[in-house]
């Protein structure tokens, strides 16, 4: 045997004796349980990295899940956070197309339409939509698919789109990425949410670019700015968050509505109707100013009850102030906003919300006939005022549950007055002794209506 099998001999001997005593040893000297796990933990992690062919001192880097926002005590973090953020912004910005760019590619659309017209609409098949897409340059590629070919597509005999339906749905979403950056311009955290103020200050800057609100005084600036901020919050914001999601505010129509005043030849019709106009929000905040009689800046239970025709009844007006917002036991307003938005919009499922909120005097989450009976009899007591013969409650009772015919025969949930398309109807004749009114007498307003059109 040669000297260097000896070697090799006698260290595997040594390998093999000195496991023999750590084996002996550890039967001799009980172990702590902690010590083994950590002992294992060691091995399991070597031959990990082992295998995974990383040193031992290798470790591995996760990706992290959350990153914590910085506080106000990091103005640095803040900083270098709101500058990316502007950068990035920049950056998705300059990736859409502009005036120039959605005019070529008119130019392309028109050059390339597939005869023959359909009226005075041009169309494109496929074969020449793809033609203008390998012509219109790399920023208009992602409304170039199969998939926005396929949603365009309709009736037409010869498998074409409209040319006009294609350059809308570019230009909307065009749009919607450039408010989307200008919305979140403003979203001071960068969580996709406007705050009450982060809204404000967007409107507030907004004002100088829409020709409608160019009469507004300056002084009126802050009421406007309120006014419009509260139908956002009142309708995308009906839990009370203080925040609303900026797919939100893109996704309803309101937007629409308010850059609509950028529209110089806007009808007065128009104005009248859209909330935000400079008419509409001098008519809200008008009559505010005629309710507030001692002209302390808000309003008393007695001075709201002047609202509209006068005769929403004191129970709801008792339950208005109880479940709203009051300063003292009066109603600023931003509380009247909301008050207004629910009444003027009674058919939206937020109003009703708002209103079955006050209507639920029980507080169960759910309208029994208690609940009816408590609000109907201030109906009742208006008209014995009034010189009428009061309307029996079982006939009215009888009524609501045969149009709301709820899922449970005995109480009425909101899911029930939304879904049953008459809810503003029900809270109507509930809580108005006008709007009571009208609804009993329909049949005879109905033919009247008639004749005066006929006429």
């Amino acid at each position: 045997m040669t000297l260097k099998n000896k070697q090799k001999k006698y260290l595997e001997t040594m390998d093999w004796r000195k496991s023999l005593k750590n084996y002996v040893d550890k039967k001799n000297h009980k172990v702590p349980e902690e010590q083994v796990k950590a002992e294992e933990m060691q091995m399991f992690s070597e031959l990990y990295h082992r295998w995974k062919g990383a040193d031992n001192n290798h470790q591995l880097k996760l990706p992290r899940l959350y990153d914590k926002l910085p506080s106000e005590d990091e103005p640095l973090l803040l900083k270098l956070r709101e500058e990316s953020r502007a950068v990035f912004l920049q950056r998705r910005s300059r990736e859409l197309l502009d005036n120039d760019e959605l005019q070529r590619l008119w130019f392309l659309l028109d050059q390339y339409h597939t005869p023959p017209l359909v009226g005075e609409d041009q169309m494109i098949n496929f074969e020449d939509f793809q033609k203008v897409s390998s012509e219109a340059g790399p920023k208009c590629q992602q409304f170039f698919k199969s998939s926005v070919f396929t949603k365009l597509l309709q009736t037409d005999p010869y498998g074409r789109i409209s040319i006009m339906q294609f350059f809308n749905y570019v230009m909307r979403k065009v749009w919607l990425h450039q408010t989307r950056i200008g919305l979140s311009l403003y979203d001071v955290a960068g969580q996709g949410y406007l705050k009450e103020s982060d809204l404000e200050n967007y409107i507030l800057e907004l004002i100088p670019t829409l020709p409608q609100l160019n009469g507004l005084e300056r002084s009126f600036y802050s009421f406007y700015v309120c006014t419009a901020v509260r139908k956002f919050f009142f309708f995308l914001d009906p839990m009370r968050k203080g925040k609303i999601k900026i797919q939100d505010i893109l996704a309803c129509s309101f937007l629409d509505d308010l850059l609509e005043l950028r529209d110089e030849d806007l009808s007065k019709e128009m104005q009248e109707s859209n909330w935000f106009s400079a008419p509409s929000a001098l008519r809200v905040y008008g009559q505010y100013l005629n309710l507030d009689k001692d002209h302390n800046g808000m309003l008393s239970k007695d001075e709201l009850a002047k609202y509209g025709t006068g005769t929403l009844t004191d129970v709801f007006l008792d339950r208005v102030f109880q479940e709203c917002l009051t300063y003292e036991g009066e109603m600023d307003y931003k509380t009247y906003l909301d008050f207004v938005l629910a009444l003027e919009n009674r058919k939206e499922p937020e109003a009703l919300r708002y209103l079955f909120r006050i209507l639920d005097v029980q507080q169960r989450g759910h309208l029994n006939v208690f609940s009816l009976n408590y609000f109907f009899r201030a109906i009742q007591e208006q008209m014995r005022l009034h010189g009428q013969e009061p309307v029996s409650f079982q006939d009215v009772k009888d009524e609501i549950f045969d149009m709301v015919k709820p899922a449970d025969p005995l109480k009425i949930t909101l899911d029930d007055l939304v879904t049953c398309g008459k809810g503003d109807t029900v809270v109507s004749i509930l809580i108005d002794l006008n709007d009571f009114w009208t609804y009993e007498n329909r049949e005879y307003l109905v033919p009247e209506t008639t004749e005066e059109v006929e006429i």
